[in-house]
């Protein structure tokens, strides 16, 4: 019989930390959805007493989902906990996931404290979530960094004191996988009363070891990982979902089970990627568009002949379906409908599907062939029907020779503005223009563009962050214009300062 393995999933909670990425409850609700048809075990929703946001997602999570249990992240302090619990009250199976520092950089340098004051802190947190929650989880931030008698120590009381769970967090991802295995076995062996709880690990993939540390941590006795869709988190990221998923389908030989339904990894990536505005790279594992490409002639000769010369994964096991129907502009509404459900997206609501089939022929007329990352970019570009700033229109004058002049129109809460103004090339003379309708001080800090396939009549996508009243606002603008794309990645900055 093969050893069962929880998969606790930190999407919306570490996954969501990335800087531009961030979620609101509705999306949050849809990610949380598609989590539980995917299998994960555990939702970690959110970090409630971090914002009245977070409270609201966790506590709106916990009525929209039944079988995970929800998690809600901590501090070891007892007013986090008190919240902690407050947001988890309509969870249908709740866990408070509480804990703290436990390396001697965190102790020294983060706390000014001692090991044994971090000990009885680690105690004392744990046995005031038990008396909310029966299912409490506790974490060793850093670790991975962590002298592994003090750990084993640390492990074994806050088990005593009530933990269901311990997370032994690679936090700075610098462990060898070596080195964390050897931690995780040194715990199996150490703690007296190590079969009271489950060990969980939560790598970051700073050097790029997450998955690889993960997996070792599991070979070694580890029956719960935290991990994010296609591997997003702060810094790095985190080991990606889908990653281990796929090492134990294939790996037979490991005989440890998940509950996750591979087939749903790849529209729950798409959909994660769309909503969080964050491109999965081209070669990711698993998820990446050329996961499944073959471009060398001898790979091509192999696949052709049989496919396992070269692929160790049917695509059709991660939902990848490589039939795919080509979407034109004498695509109709069935087609298009298939695309968007294929890629994770609700479209029961015929007025959106109306409205999202209107945006889809504009700009099949633009294209010859419209890719899902076109039909992801237009699902989400209806979120933009609710701002108070909107572009009405946009006019470019540019050429070798010519100085660029940009003419800017914008409806405001229903009024209408205009302005013009020359620039250093189109995009910087448009946003001149757009910033003297404005009138705010704002400064941009960071532009990227990017296209999504080759061929110039894609959609390039533009992400911005522009600084205002000392507080950094990301924005994300989509088109087949890219100096248009640029002004609506500006505007959607200026709509969320103006919140």
């Amino acid at each position: 019989m093969s050893d069962r393995l929880f998969i606790f999933d930190t999407t919306l909670r570490d996954g969501e930390q990335v800087p531009g990425c961030q979620l609101n409850t509705v999306e949050k609700i849809q990610v949380a959805k598609q989590l539980e048809l995917l299998g994960v075990d555990v939702i970690e929703a959110g970090f409630p007493i971090s914002s009245p946001g977070d409270y609201n997602s966790v506590m709106e999570i916990s009525k929209a989902v039944t079988w995970p249990t929800i998690c809600a992240l901590t501090r070891a302090v007892e007013k986090d906990i008190d919240v902690a619990a407050e947001s988890l009250q309509y969870a249908k199976h709740k866990r408070i996931h509480t804990g703290i520092g436990t390396s001697d950089y965190h102790i020294k340098y983060k706390f000014n404290s001692n090991r044994d004051e971090i000990l009885e802190r680690a105690v004392r947190a744990t046995a005031y979530a038990k008396k909310y929650v029966e299912d409490v989880e506790f974490y060793a931030e850093d670790a991975g960094r962590t002298d592994n008698e003090y750990l084993a120590r640390v492990v074994e009381a806050v088990i005593a004191a009530g933990a269901t769970v311990v997370n032994i967090p690679d936090t700075t991802g610098y462990c060898l996988p070596s080195e964390f295995g050897a931690k995780i076995k040194y715990l199996m062996e150490h703690v007296s009363n190590i079969d009271k709880a489950i060990i969980s690990t939560h790598c970051h993939n700073d050097l790029g070891m997450a998955t690889a540390n993960t997996l070792e941590g599991v070979l070694n006795g580890a029956r719960q990982v935290e991990v994010t869709i296609n591997g997003i988190g702060e810094r790095a990221g985190n080991t990606s979902l889908e990653e281990i998923a796929m090492i134990l389908k294939c790996h037979k030989g490991i005989n440890i089970d998940t509950n996750i339904n591979t087939q749903k990894i790849y529209p729950v990536s798409r959909m994660v990627s769309s909503l969080m505005n964050m491109p999965v790279q081209p070669n990711k594992a698993i998820v990446g568009r050329n996961a499944f490409a073959h471009s060398s002639g001898i790979h091509q000769d192999g696949v052709l002949k049989n496919v396992q010369t070269y692929e160790i994964i049917d695509p059709k096991d991660i939902g990848l379906d490589n039939n795919a129907i080509v979407l034109t502009a004498r695509s109709g509404r069935a087609a298009l409908r298939y695309r968007l459900e294929v890629n994770g997206v609700d479209v029961r609501d015929e007025a959106k599907l109306d409205k999202l089939y209107k945006a889809f022929l504009e700009l099949a007329d633009k294209k010859k062939e419209i890719n899902d990352d076109d039909i992801l970019m237009l699902a989400g570009a209806d979120t933009a029907a609710s701002h108070s700033v909107k572009l009405d229109y946009l006019q470019v004058t540019t050429g070798k020779g010519v100085k660029s002049v940009a003419s800017v129109g914008l409806d405001i809460a229903g009024q209408k503005f205009e302005e013009s103004s020359s620039g250093n090339g189109p995009v910087d003379a448009a946003i001149k223009a757009l910033k003297r309708i404005i009138r705010k001080q704002m400064t941009l800090k960071e532009f990227t563009i990017q296209a999504i396939s080759k061929g110039s009549d894609d959609v390039g996508k533009v992400h911005m962050q522009v600084e205002y009243a000392g507080s950094v606002y990301y924005g994300f603008g989509a088109n087949t214009d890219i100096v248009t794309a640029s002004v609506e990645a500006y505007i959607d900055c200026i709509n969320k300062f103006r919140k």
